[in-house]
């Protein structure tokens, strides 16, 4: 069986595994504080509907609690430990709509179906803020299933990284973010490239670039918002040239074939 994975701009994307559907930090707004939609329809009902969502850590185009109200009553959602305690909108959205959760840290494992969800580390600060400095931890997540599937979050390049992942199919990889600087505890381009060859996987999506925008920047450094994805391609054609990378456009799809 194939995995498939469907992005839909930002860090959102569907990974559909062993008939399992998971959704990675949801996010179904055309505009968010100051960041405006710039690039792509926002996703379509349908794409709220899966099997469980992924929440990597608190920042607010990650956990959205307005974008979390549209799943489904009852469905699965994983978020950071403490995440509850610390964002009270998403204590009032899960009791709103029934939905089943699970707190977890690096090494925790939970199932869904077939596939195997297992949380691992990642370099990022991922406090909520202004509810104050809650040590909550920033995740990433490897699915297990007819492949294995790694879905970074948002995070920069540590040396442990191959190890705490481990062997993987496909790498979905942060690339770029949503204004015209990126701080500490990102990938741009470049660092995303070297992730992809330390982690050796068959294949690569870049997602979190090219969707959201400050508003009234278009004019500064726009080369951040346009051109991350085709850098990414560029960059691992160098330093990961055994790896195919799939540069998905907003909605679009790929099933990739697991090792045989």
């Amino acid at each position: 069986m194939s995995v498939e994975i469907t992005w839909w701009g930002h860090a959102t994307a569907t990974v559909r595994d062993s008939g399992v559907r998971v959704l990675t930090d949801p996010l179904f707004v055309r505009r968010l504080a100051h960041l405006r939609r710039r690039r792509g329809a926002v996703p379509p009902a349908a794409a709220a509907v899966v099997d469980m969502a992924l929440v990597s850590h608190l920042h607010a185009d990650h956990l959205h609690p307005g974008s979390l109200a549209k799943l489904p009553p009852g469905t699965r959602l994983v978020v950071p430990r403490g995440a509850g305690r610390a964002v009270p909108g998403l204590r009032r959205v899960v009791a709103a709509r029934g939905l089943r959760v699970t707190e977890m840290v690096p090494g925790d494992v939970c199932t869904v179906g077939e596939v195997r969800i297992r949380a691992v580390p990642a370099a990022h600060d991922g406090r909520r803020l202004p509810y104050g400095p809650s040590r909550v931890p920033a995740l990433g997540y490897v699915l297990s299933g007819e492949s294995t599937t790694y879905f970074a979050g948002d995070t920069g390049l540590f040396d442990r990284m191959p190890e705490v992942v481990g062997p993987c199919d496909v790498a979905l990889l942060p690339v770029g973010g949503w204004g015209p600087y990126l701080g500490p505890g990102h990938l741009d381009a470049g660092r995303a490239a070297q992730a992809l060859a330390r982690l050796g996987a068959r294949c690569a999506v870049p997602v979190h670039y090219g969707t959201y925008w400050p508003i009234g920047m278009d004019a500064i450094r726009p080369h951040e918002f346009h051109s991350p994805g085709e850098d990414f391609v560029r960059h691992a054609g160098r330093l990961a040239p055994d790896t195919v990378v799939h540069r998905l456009g907003h909605g679009e799809c790929v099933r990739l074939e697991p090792a045989r």
